[in-house]
């Protein structure tokens, strides 16, 4: 639990550590000789790479823009960093990844700010952030894109868009395009194009180097080709620092738009069974999600070059309980995808999500424990979200993939948020209600459900390497030894090297 008392001890922490290190061009806080000595010492005590400086743009703890610079998206998780470098080039990442190992400083790596436990962050250690990395180069004719890692998601969409092409994203604008493909990635392409990792067919990624260096290397079906399977599914923060993704994009004209709201819980029964005999199963140019929150229930649904009958008919067993307020757009999907973006300063300050799996329909039981739990949802934003798998996420491309969960019927997820945006300690009151709901509700969907996805940590789960990743993660392991074999990289729920 992050209550503002612990937001004070850490700003106090920080404070203390900042002086830990001096920044190669900067003024830093006083601090003893022997302290300097030693970073000193180890920073050229391979005599082999030159002493690292930082480039891009840096940000420290005495800089005006440092409080919002270490600030993540999920305002629950608060950390001070000792620097915050924003890479404005490949290059500016070798150095900063240098520099960390050498002076031996914890690290981690951002790209959208949108981690879940807030393990992007980190006190009193450099983060290495990409997402002033938004180079954008599109070859239509063979259909491919190479982009820097630090566009959005709604930069990726509408910039293909207007070409007419497409790759499988999240829903959600804000978040990193880079992020959700490493960590798997789906949305309402997903049934239609696959998964997100499934359309990466290379990326440029630097990579820890003995000793205590940093290199460049590419991983693609030629190249380091099982750095390329692990980073579809296990790549964000395990192996290296990815700074460009090249993908695989499809033809993608226009799309329908479904949107369908019923008022209150009453028909939650028969549209959750209407809906998940539909989702999964239908015609794969159709992605549904289904939001049940505790006064209504809103059902989104994307056909990939679809009509608005077609769209109606696909999707008729589940509008045809109740009543539901309908609307149905057709346009391009880069249009459509930002229309229904919400801002984020719009969105609650602090969230908690439990991620889960599943591969058989929900009995009765299952979904009145849903309407029962989301009647005594904590505030009106909280909510349990599904999304229908099924049609092409059963084919893994060449290559392959560390993603498992390739047979579920459909992802879901309980998620409660709270707190006002850019006020500290906001819903602090709230915090332990909404954090018991999300446990209790997990807790008594077990029985339902299986796995876990990686891009939606579950803190403090037992068996979380096999939730996330199945069989796969021995294989990964072998991977991290290979190209991370001193565990550079790593944080709460990282995969560790193999040992032998």
């Amino acid at each position: 639990m992050q209550d503002f008392p612990r937001r004070r001890l850490l700003k106090a922490s920080a404070a203390a550590g900042v002086g830990s290190v001096v920044l190669p061009g900067m003024t830093a806080p006083p601090v003893s000789a022997a302290t300097t000595e030693g970073a000193a010492a180890r920073a050229t005590g391979s005599g082999k790479c030159p002493p690292a400086k930082l480039t891009g743009r840096v940000v420290t703890p005495n800089d005006p823009g440092y409080a919002e610079a270490s600030l993540g998206w999920d305002e629950l998780f608060v950390h001070y960093p000792l620097v915050i470098v924003y890479a404005q080039h490949t290059q500016d990442v070798v150095n900063a990844l240098t520099w960390a190992r050498q002076h031996d400083v914890a690290l981690r790596v951002r790209s959208g700010g949108h981690s879940l436990e807030g393990w992007s962050n980190v006190d009193n250690g450099i983060v290495i952030d990409v997402s002033e990395l938004k180079s954008v180069h599109i070859d239509t004719a063979s259909r491919t894109a190479k982009v820097g890692a630090g566009l959005s998601q709604l930069e990726a969409v509408t910039t293909l868009a207007r070409k007419d092409l497409a790759v499988t994203t999240g829903t959600e604008g804000s978040v990193g395009l880079s992020g959700a493909t490493l960590g798997g990635g789906f949305g309402f392409l997903t049934r239609y194009l696959g998964m997100a990792c499934d359309s990466l067919t290379a990326a440029e990624v630097v990579v820890a180097s003995d000793p205590d260096c940093a290199k460049v290397i590419r991983a693609d079906l030629k190249h380091n080709s099982d750095l390329l399977w692990a980073l579809r599914g296990a790549g964000n923060g395990n192996f290296g620092i990815v700074t460009s993704l090249t993908y695989k994009t499809s033809p993608l004209r226009s799309v329908a738009y479904v949107q369908a709201t019923w008022d209150g819980l009453r028909d939650l029964q028969a549209i959750f069974e209407a809906w998940q005999r539909t989702g999964p199963s239908a015609d794969p140019r159709l992605g549904t999600q289904l939001e049940i929150h505790r006064n209504q229930i809103l059902l989104f649904g994307v056909v990939a070059e679809g009509s608005a009958a077609e769209a109606r008919k696909l999707l008729a067993p589940v509008l045809s309980i109740g009543t539901p307020e309908v609307t149905v757009q057709i346009g391009n999907w880069g249009d459509v995808y930002a229309g229904f973006q919400i801002p984020t300063e719009e969105e609650p300050a602090n969230w908690k999500f439990f991620s889960q799996f599943t591969t058989k329909p929900f009995p009765k039981k299952a979904i009145s424990l849903i309407g029962s739990f989301m009647r005594d949802a904590p505030t009106d934003d909280s909510n349990f979200f599904t999304q229908a798998f099924g049609g092409a996420v059963r084919r893994e491309p060449r290559g392959g993939t560390a993603f498992p969960h390739r047979d579920a019927l459909f992802y879901s997820e309980p998620g409660a948020g709270w707190g006002t945006r850019g006020v500290p300690g906001s819903g602090d009151e709230l915090t332990p209600v909404a954090q018991a709901w999300i446990a209790e509700f997990s807790q008594a969907l077990r029985p339902y459900v299986h796995g876990a996805y990686v891009n939606v940590p579950n803190i403090g789960m037992q068996d979380w390497e096999t939730a996330y990743w199945g069989s796969n993660f021995d294989r990964l392991r072998k991977i991290k030894a290979k190209y991370d074999p001193h565990n550079i990289f790593q944080y709460e729920q990282s995969i560790p090297p193999a040992t032998h």
